[in-house]
């Protein structure tokens, strides 16, 4: 069988030739029809499930609403997360899921565990608690902001809900569309206390009459002998001025109206929300994407259908996109295709230097775009995307793919030169090294297998970036297999025929004089084995001393040009103070140089009211002078310098794990049973943290000490007038609790009707004095202080949190400039230990630190199981126990090379070092497995010695092992030195990638040959087998069986 594989793809070239037109148009294809994203599909199920009860205290929230719900929710099955805040009136659980739980199914266990809670929740709930299949943590997609310079805000909010909000919500893969500030239009009925008790009416015999005044209901329809009549009535009253003529009571005969004892107003139905858009009071629409969704899509499906559905707006409303998150993402893909070209380019280049002819070059440049577009057939047929981490694996395999075609080709125009007729030469030459391209391909592929088996989100995460490495991998041996061996037999000249210019000569001379210095420092490394022996091994200990010295991360800090700001005050602020603090923190960071645009929001959304969020995108990566983390450092001192208010500012990750919005970014969460313990330990855990050097931005979600005004009720008292609790409830609800009593319709949104007493009574203790309730025993009017009084001394929480049913605090820090992950969770770990925390206590990261601590007990595994897969497909590719060794003996130099030059260029060991290094193992063994194949069969055919075999090997592999290492490492240098959006992410890979390289091509030449001599000694002494003479005989007895078994058929050097 001469010629191997290859034999029938040289005899059939049209046919081969077919075959890659084939593989490129279908790569064509495909290539266009692949999604874009960030990164890979990495988003866990989540649904957040919310409740309202207006008015409500946080602690009532959390006691009678989230609690029912939580405990209904802990029985499904495949929770992964659950937590809970609940603030003023409203309570919000978010339920995150395991990765493998489908979203749709999910959601039908939560309506199911929200219809088997209602039972439980108060009868009074204006609404069943509604569920979103939205991760809150997650960063929006879009922003776009309405204002209008003639609408009254009211106005402009009740549009811009039921005209884009509405139908934004529909388009698929939008999660959730949260209107910032929203002033949802009502009627708000305020009453002067004073005026009812001259009238002796109560407030709940105004609102039993409201309650009455507007109503919707069906009225039935008369059919005659010919006509039928359908009823109607003026029975709903919409208008706010129709409001004031509502006859409440008969006093002496003349009717009391609403507008004698107050007024109605047209007015927002929450007054305590405020928005901002770019300085000026508006509204804006957080569009936040499903969990699963693709970012691309469900932006460009929003931006088709924007012209048209702001067309049906008014005209003075203006709509604009504050923040599209797309923008970036498209810049960082195009940065990466950029660098991919750039890559191919490079390593053609060294191809071209080092075979100095037109064909030899254009024969291995052929494989890449195959292979590529090959892969991207493949992608396409798996569902896969363009993101970050795919394009890089295809940038990063363009060094790869180049490799075996390489290997193929030298070795075919070694023969050529040798004088063999360039036919005769491919059937010859790619016979002799199809085995050694098998198991290059093989065991690459086989050092990605633990990637692919790595479980939760960093297992997500890599899975594709894995298989598109395996599939360019595969692609490309198959090409340099048929196409390369096709090419040179019918494109290289015979040897005579071939006419060489000066600089061939010059640099054929160049290249013949590297090898003979080469020569005689191999001959030195050989004469002072021990000594090289001895370099092999410190590098082995360094190795392992770098790996543990090196900082540890999770994933390098993006900067995605998107921040999110949390502000906090004081807990006893009222909302117009809020508001002005606010104005200030929003004209700080909008005077920014590198802000482009910033949206804020008050309230709603079951926010405290003593905090705000800010939106603040950042002008395109070329147009601002400093990154994200710059940016936040240098606003940093200018918004501590407003009094009264805290700004925390993170810079949004396109990994997120865990459902909890915190302030900044990494959590760290306590949790206790008894809520007395946990506030008492929270406080001092978050001052120790502060002083710790490694974090910034320290902040807690724990808000104790909000001031109430408490009434202590002297029910005996209370009692002689025949007066509830529940009629003082109801009493004080009518007056501050913004209580909704009705509700009108109209084609498009349902409204309510708000009542509370006069808004200047509402800022004021003193009010309380002013209530009076009717007495059910005697009728008269009693003042509340007649059996009740009251304090401002004791607080309560404004907002009480939740994880797993049980109260929990959590601290979130960023990290001080050039700090890893790694060191600031050893840290905060130490800080703990010193400060004896009581062990019901219970501390843990949350979110995107636990993702962290789960991958770093991971990673020396995976590395591990990377060298142990390798060894076993060496092993039964070379069926020996032995030689595999010497082959992975090149690997802990390449360690040295990566981990030393991370450190000195200031990255953390993340996960795409990690990758770095994985592949590192695979490119780097390349060099042991073509010097050892041709030792061994050295070895075997001539008989030489050992020390002779792979001497000969070394010299005659010198300048394939130098050309592929070149081409990898001109696949990684283009990675190193990107800067642009997205680069941050590519940077370490590039750096391991060409650090690698570098040192374990200087060191592998030396020390592989050394260890190779000594443990082929052992092996002799070990095995029979292997030894020359037995192999011979063996030979003559089993030729055909031979034939098909590995090493022996790489007739090398006959």
């Amino acid at each position: 069988m001469k010629g191997g594989i290859s034999a029938p793809f040289i005899r059939f070239p049209v046919a081969t030739t077919l075959i890659m037109v084939g593989i490129l148009f279908l790569g064509v294809v495909a290539y266009p029809l692949l999604g874009v994203a960030p990164l890979p599909q990495v988003d866990f199920p989540t649904i957040q499930v919310t409740a309202q009860l207006p008015g409500a205290s946080p602690e009532t929230m959390a006691s009678s609403v989230a609690q029912p719900l939580e405990r209904q929710f802990s029985q499904i099955p495949g929770v992964a997360q659950m937590t809970s805040t609940s603030s003023l009136g409203i309570s919000t659980v978010t339920v995150q899921f395991d990765l493998n739980r489908n979203i749709d199914g999910a959601a039908s266990d939560i309506q199911a565990a929200i219809n088997a809670a209602s039972g439980q929740l108060p009868k009074n709930l204006p609404t069943p608690p509604t569920y979103r299949k939205v991760n809150p943590a997650d960063s929006p997609i879009l922003l776009l902001s309405a204002t209008s310079d003639s609408l009254p805000l009211i106005d402009v909010d009740d549009a811009v809900d039921v005209q884009l909000a509405q139908r934004i919500s529909q388009i698929s893969g939008v999660a959730q569309v949260f209107i910032g500030g929203q002033q949802k239009p009502a009627v708000r009925v305020q009453i002067d206390p004073a005026k009812l008790v001259a009238k002796g009416l109560s407030l709940e015999d105004v609102r039993a009459q409201l309650t009455l005044t507007t109503v919707n209901n069906p009225k039935g329809s008369i059919d005659g002998g010919s006509h039928s009549y359908t009823i109607y009535a003026n029975d709903q009253l919409t208008a706010a001025q129709n409001w004031n003529d509502v006859i409440i009571a008969y006093r002496d005969g003349a009717p009391l109206r609403v507008r004698d004892i107050g007024q109605a107003v047209a007015g927002p139905e929450d007054t305590k929300q405020a928005g901002w858009t770019n300085g000026r009071r508006g509204i804006f629409l957080v569009v936040f994407k499903q969990p699963g969704a693709n970012v691309i899509d469900t932006v460009d499906s929003i931006k088709a259908q924007l012209p048209r559905l702001t067309a049906t707006l008014p005209a003075a409303i203006k709509v604009g996109i504050l923040s599209d998150r797309t923008q970036t993402i498209r810049a960082s893909v195009e940065d990466v295709q950029f660098t991919l070209m750039l890559t191919i380019v490079l390593v053609v280049g060294v191809i071209f230097v080092f075979l100095r002819s037109f064909w030899a070059t254009v024969i291995p440049s052929v494989t890449v775009p195959l292979a590529l577009l090959g892969a991207c057939a493949l992608m396409w047929m798996a569902g896969y995307t363009l993101d970050n981490l795919s394009l890089m694996a295809l940038t990063i395999s363009v060094g790869f793919v180049v490799d075996d075609a390489i290997v193929v080709l030298e070795n075919i125009s070694r023969y050529v030169e040798a004088g063999m007729r360039p036919m005769e030469a491919a059937f010859k030459g790619a016979g002799e090294i199809g085995f050694t391209i098998v198991s290059i391909s093989v065991s690459l592929i086989a050092v990605l297998i633990p990637l692919l088996l790595m479980g939760g989100i960093i297992g997500r995460l890599f899975r594709e970036f894995a298989v598109v490495l395996s599939m360019t991998i595969a692609v490309s041996a198959f090409v340099s297999l048929t196409l390369t061996p096709m090419m040179a037999s019918r494109l290289l000249k015979p040897h005579d025929g071939e006419r060489h210019g000066r600089l061939y000569r010059i640099s054929e001379a160049a290249f013949d004089g590297l090898l003979a210095v080469y020569a005689d420092a191999l001959d030195v490394a050989l004469r002072f084995r021990r000594v090289t022996l001895l370099v092999f091994f410190a590098t082995l200990a360094l190795t392992g001393y770098l790996f543990v010295a090196i900082p540890k991360g999770f994933f390098p800090q993006q900067d995605t040009g998107f921040m999110i700001g949390v502000t906090e005050a004081s807990q006893d602020i009222s909302f117009s103070a809020m508001q002005a603090l606010q104005e200030k923190v929003g004209a700080i960071v909008q005077a920014d140089p590198a802000v482009a645009t910033v949206g804020m929001s008050l309230g709603g959304n079951g926010q405290a009211l003593n905090s705000g969020r800010m939106y603040i995108t950042l002008k395109p990566r070329d147009e601002r002078d400093a990154n994200a983390f710059q940016v936040i450092g240098r606003l940093r001192p200018k918004l501590e310098r407003v009094e009264g208010i805290r700004t925390f500012i993170q810079a949004t990750q396109d990994v997120r794990t865990g459902g909890r919005t915190s302030r900044t970014q990494f959590e760290y969460t306590l949790q206790d049973p008894d809520l007395a313990e946990l506030n008492a330990w929270a406080p001092r855990i978050l001052d120790t943290l502060k002083t710790l050097p490694e974090l910034r931005d320290v902040a807690t979600d724990q808000q104790t000490r909000g001031t109430t005004l408490t009434l202590s009720i002297d029910r005996d008292a209370a009692s002689r007038y025949g007066i509830t609790p529940q009629l003082i409830d109801d009493t004080l609800y009518d007056a501050f609790g913004q209580r909704q009593i009705a509700q009108y319709f109209t084609q498009l949104n349902s409204y309510h009707v708000v009542l509370e007493v006069l808004p200047a009574l509402q800022g004021s203790v003193e009010s309380l004095d002013r209530i009076y309730i009717k007495a059910p025993i005697g009728g008269g009017q009693v003042p509340l202080a007649a059996f009740a009084h009251w304090t401002t001394v004791p607080v309560a929480p404004l907002a009480v949190n939740h994880q797993g049913q049980f109260p929990a605090v959590t601290i979130s820090f960023n990290l001080a400039p050039d700090v890893a992950l790694g060191q600031a969770t050893e840290a905060i770990g130490r800080a703990m230990r010193e400060l004896q925390v009581p062990p019901t206590v219970v501390s843990g990261f949350q979110g995107t630190a636990q993702a962290f601590q789960q991958s770093l007990s991971t990673v020396p595994l995976l590395i591990l199981a990377a060298l142990f897969v390798v060894y076993l497909i060496l092993g039964i590719l070379y069926e020996s126990f032995i030689h595999p060794i010497t082959i992975l003996s090149t690997l802990p130099s390449a360690g040295v090379g990566a981990l030393a030059v991370l450190m000195w260029a200031g990255f953390d060991f993340s996960l795409i070092a990690l990758i770095g290094i994985i592949l590192l193992i695979g490119i780097v063994k390349k060099n042991g497995i073509m010097l050892v194949d041709f030792a061994i069969v050295a070895e075997r055919e001539e008989g030489l010695t050992p020390e002779a075999a792979i001497r000969k090997a070394a010299l005659l592999r010198f300048r394939p092992i130098l050309m592929t290492t070149m081409a990898a490492l001109l696949g990684g240098i283009p990675l190193m030195v990107a800067t642009g959006t997205g680069s941050e992410i590519r940077q370490p890979l590039g750096y391991a990638m060409v650090g690698g390289l570098a040192v374990s091509q200087v060191l592998t030449l030396f020390t592989t040959p050394v260890i190779y001599i000594y443990l082929d000694r052992l092996a002799h002494r070990l095995s029979f087998r292997d030894r020359p003479e037995a192999t011979q005989v063996a030979r003559a007895d089993a030729e055909p069986v031979e034939e098909v078994r590995g090493p022996p058929t790489l007739h090398a050097a006959e």
